[in-house]
């Protein structure tokens, strides 16, 4: 075999589909969304709307469209965009998100359990107030057919980790 018949053949296994990928089906839908956000101590912000995930480009990623209901306060008019998808090269779970609350592309990398239904997943943002690099972890909890949530912790300045965020999602029908 030729290097480039060897490099065609490493492309086409690159872009095959794996088990991994089918997990993400179970979040493929309409769902209702309870979005709690702790800006500080105290009770969070609550918020909610709606989050419209679709497979594409023939299941290998799930793309995530999310609208807010109109709202006061600082996250009026919100919106988000994100793919999530399963890397057969480095064995991961890899997302991204961007939104209207902010100008920079959250990147994550992470594994599930072995009973397929808790995803972790570790990434990198921009601290808005330093402006220095701070590590978030999300977990993704699938707890049924109808049913799955997300929480968010953040690296604060001290270092500790604590939750800024939780999102619960119900299917609609």
């Amino acid at each position: 075999m030729t290097d480039q018949e060897s490099a065609g053949a490493g492309c086409a296994e690159m872009g095959a589909l794996a088990e991994a990928h089918g997990r993400l089906k179970a979040f493929e839908g309409k769902f209702s969304a309870v979005c709690s956000l702790w800006m500080g101590p105290g009770d969070p912000m609550v918020t909610t709307g709606v989050m419209e995930n679709t497979l594409a480009l023939g299941g290998r990623f799930l793309r995530q469209d999310y609208t807010g209901d109109p709202s006061d306060g600082p996250f009026s008019n919100f919106e988000g965009r994100g793919y999530w998808g399963y890397n057969t090269v480095t064995k991961k779970y890899e997302g991204f998100w961007i939104d209207t609350a902010s100008t920079s592309m959250q990147n994550e990398t992470g594994d599930v359990d072995a009973a397929g239904k808790v995803w972790t997943m570790v990434g990198t943002m921009t601290d808005p107030q330093s402006g220095n690099p701070m590590t978030k972890r999300s977990v993704i909890t699938l707890q049924d057919d109808d049913h799955h949530q997300i929480e968010m912790f953040f690296q604060g300045p001290d270092g500790n980790e604590f939750k800024a965020m939780e999102i619960k999602y119900t299917r609609k029908t």
